[in-house]
């Protein structure tokens, strides 16, 4: 699928119909394009299949709750409508995005309340997130945002909002050669990437930073267990910038990323070793089981 994504083939599910994907539009004073009143998910269906689908769904209703955004589907209603919109696209390997917002209607201000909540799916192919990143190994940028305090933000939904720093990240780290960039968090601990958990290796045992501010991936949560299987140990702990030029090896983790290795963060460089590969082989067997 080519062109630029308001131009396009295809169908895009709208408010409980499929619609052409040319006119899945909203109006200009949607609240969620003024207020970041949205949001979504997104997910990657391989051989047909959804993969997390359900827990997909499951987040994005309590995504929802968290923004005081009443979805007006049940996750059954959220499953069926993935699944017709990946049959009517003729797709079976895609990225699957669901998205739920405050629409226009009485309210233009900040609160939002009498405005319909509105839900969209949208699908289309999309490869490897990071382009050959998974045999070279992705170069990452510092970023100097850090993600918020919970407290002053709801940072476990996702929301919309909370990416607009990302976007900034990485943009900021696109100019100066890099394909992402890693986060602090307000506190300057090692966090994530704009858009994507992360993993470190150092003596066989595997280091991730605790998700106690930032979204803890259902894609993050596949790894730390297909690693305990394994009997890896690893460990969720803070990490400290300082401990980066310890470990030996870097993985991203998420649902567009999959598992991605990293060879640089800044001035510190990793090995795209065994480890890395060996988990980034078995998450592609495993979704495509």
């Amino acid at each position: 699928m080519a062109g630029g994504y308001d131009d396009r083939d295809g169908l895009i599910w709208l408010d409980g119909r499929l619609v052409e994907w040319r006119d899945a539009n909203v109006h200009l004073l949607t609240h969620a394009m003024h207020y970041a009143s949205s949001v979504f998910e997104g997910e990657r269906a391989y051989n047909g299949k959804i993969f997390k689908s359900r827990e997909h769904s499951e987040r994005l209703l309590f995504s929802g709750r968290e923004l005081d955004i009443p979805i007006p589907y049940t996750v059954d209603e959220i499953e069926e409508a993935k699944y017709t919109v990946l049959k009517a696209n003729n797709l079976t390997d895609a990225y699957v995005r669901a998205l739920c917002w405050r629409g226009s209607g009485e309210d233009m201000g900040v609160a939002s309340a009498k405005n319909r909540v509105r839900m969209a799916i949208a699908t289309w192919e999309w490869g490897a997130y990071y382009g050959d990143a998974k045999t070279k190994g992705a170069k990452l940028d510092i970023s100097r945002w850090k993600r918020p305090s919970p407290e002053t933000i709801p940072c476990f939904a996702k929301a919309a909002g909370l990416y607009m720093i990302c976007t900034m990240a990485k943009h900021e780290a696109e100019a100066k050669g890099c394909s992402d960039a890693m986060m602090y968090d307000y506190r300057g601990y090692v966090a994530e990437a704009t858009g994507a958990n992360i993993f470190f290796v150092k003596d066989e045992v595997v280091h991730t930073p605790k998700p106690d501010c930032f979204l803890n991936g259902l894609t993050r949560q596949t790894v730390i267990n297909m690693l305990k299987d394994k009997k890896i140990e690893v460990q969720e702990r803070h990490i400290m910038p300082e401990e980066l030029h310890e470990f030996e090896q870097c993985w991203l983790t998420g649902t567009a990323a999959e598992v991605t290795p990293v060879g640089q963060i800044g001035d510190f460089n990793f090995k795209v070793g065994d480890m890395a590969r060996t988990i980034a082989e078995d998450y592609e067997k495993l979704v495509r089981a």
